[in-house]
């Protein structure tokens, strides 16, 4: 569940300027977000991010069925984290290629791509092809979500904008709640490839709704170049990760290679992609931006291992394990609107190292379940607790980081935000699967009882039980960084993205992008 599940990644959310007449209208017409006007195009963009919002979701709960099957799960975690090394380099494509050529091109063609990304994993016959087509499905979902962020900008007037992004959030709610029940329904009594194989056909009526109005958005005024610098830096990023990722499955001695090359690619991207200082917490912005990919991050890596160490060690359903993890997505919208109250304004870095600790408690809670005698329903609430702290603290995360930009520089510091985001998913989605092989988890069997998985394999616990005390581990380095949220100095911001300049936070402060929820 991270912000993002696609929960989701944004390479740019400034809306496109209002440039002449083609301009959006100041004054919205009577009846809002739903009235006559916007009607059909907001509920075409509501159902998109839903139907996105439901395969994530779904995903999760169906994987352990998917890992047996197709005889993979060594490979367990890279199908997830082949989606978000994907989506990285298309979040920065798509935000260039809709500044170039508005966001319809990309916006259908990422949801044609999301589709055939769904159609081929659907349909592998190995896991190998499984994990390629999440990648593909990654490119299709970094494509759309920029795109629908463009779109918002360019149809709605700005006294409309905050409902429609609302709305985003909003439209993570219900697919969460049912999306576990219907994913492990359709898993147990039709196959897990209809989690996958089904959702393109759904995609097609929200289109045809949205089409006339996207047809009528106003056009670009001016020629813009794509900025090809950032596209290469955001390629070479998801290019190095994909390569370690590969070193981490082989952990044999030709590996080496794979991992120096990932390594040479991914670290200058990195770091002419994040503000300078991020990886060393330094104080204000930079830790600011580190902190949203620990969070993220760990909290998104413990969740994928949570279905599959259900079903294999308590002999959970598919169902049910999925359904565990429903109570989380609801507490944090809960926690996203709890950190919005004013009377809490002050207090706001606080809040985020809070919501570090929740997360770190709840995380070493999990594997307790491993143990005999302990109610699998205590997974449950752990996750209950784990999602109000998300929530508490990717909100508070964007709503800081506007406050320690300046205008000119909002954008381009939430960008950072978002590459730190799909990067902390990358990195510890990849750090759990190494860990899971190494502790056995390779050995698996996903359909098997726990007794007779234990003798099997010689028991499996120590391989989950790995990846939760590590992720709480990252979660709890990033209560530490809670307390390096400040700047330096008082009314100044330590660092620009890329260029480490001071900014001033006077001023009065920009409504923050949503996470993906």
């Amino acid at each position: 569940m991270t912000a993002v599940d696609p929960r989701d990644a944004l390479d740019d959310p400034r809306p496109a300027p209002a440039r002449g007449p083609a301009a959006v209208p100041a004054d919205p017409p009577p009846g809002g977000v739903l009235g006559r006007t916007y009607r059909a195009l907001t509920l075409g963009i509501i159902s998109v991010v839903s139907l996105i919002a439901f395969e994530a979701s779904a995903v999760t709960t169906a994987m352990p069925a998917v890992g047996q099957a197709l005889d993979g799960i060594a490979l367990y975690a890279f199908a997830f984290s082949a989606y978000f090394t994907a989506s990285l380099f298309a979040m920065a494509l798509s935000g260039e290629w809709c500044d170039r050529s508005g966001p319809l091109a990309p916006l259908f063609t990422g949801i044609a791509t999301f589709g055939a990304g769904l159609v081929v994993a659907g349909c592998a016959p190995e896991m190998w092809l499984f994990v390629v087509g999440r990648g593909v499905q990654g490119i299709g979902g970094g494509l759309v979500i920029v795109a629908l962020y463009v779109v918002v900008g360019r149809a709605y007037p700005e006294a409309l904008r905050p409902s429609v992004l609302a709305a985003f959030s909003a439209a993570w709610v219900l697919p969460v709640i049912v999306g576990p029940l219907v994913a492990g329904t359709v898993t147990e009594q039709l196959g897990w490839r209809w989690v996958f194989l089904s959702i393109p056909v759904l995609v097609l009526l929200p289109l045809t709704v949205m089409l006339p109005a996207l047809r009528k958005l106003p056009p670009r005024q001016g020629e813009e170049r794509m900025d090809r610098r950032r596209i290469l830096l955001a390629l070479a990023v998801a290019a190095g990760a994909g390569l370690l990722q590969y070193a981490a499955q082989r952990r044999d001695w030709v590996a080496v290679l794979p991992a120096v090359a990932g390594l040479a690619l991914l670290v200058p991207a990195v770091v002419r992609l994040l503000p300078r200082g991020t990886f060393r917490a330094a104080r204000g912005l930079p830790s600011v931006v580190l902190i949203r990919g620990l969070a993220a991050g760990s909290l998104l890596a413990a969740e994928s291992f949570i279905p599959l160490m259900l079903v294999t060690e308590r002999g959970l359903s598919t169902t049910l394990a999925g359904l565990s993890l429903t109570g989380g997505g609801l507490t944090w919208a809960l926690g996203s609107y709890t950190q919005s109250r004013p009377r809490l304004e002050p207090y706001r870095e606080r809040i985020m190292g809070i919501g570090m600790l929740l997360m770190t408690v709840a995380i070493l809670v999990v594997p307790w379940a491993l143990v005999d005698g302990v109610p699998v329903w205590i997974v449950a609430v752990a996750w209950i607790v784990a999602g109000f702290g998300m929530g508490l603290n990717i909100s508070s995360g964007s709503v800081l980081l506007l406050k320690l930009s300046p205008p000119e520089e909002a954008g381009s510091n939430s960008a950072s935000l978002q590459v730190s985001d799909a990067l902390g998913n990358i990195t510890f989605v990849g750090i759990s699967g190494l860990l899971f092989s190494a502790f056995g988890g390779g050995a698996v069997d996903a359909h098997a009882t726990p007794d007779v998985t234990n003798a099997a394999s010689g028991g499996q616990p120590a391989a989950f039980a790995a990846v939760f005390v590590t992720m709480a581990a990252v979660a709890l380095t990033g209560s530490w960084v809670a307390t390096r949220l400040k700047p330096a100095r008082d009314g100044l911001a330590t660092a620009a993205a890329g260029g480490g300049k001071a900014a001033p936070v006077s001023g009065p402060r920009t409504p923050p992008a949503p996470a993906e929820r």
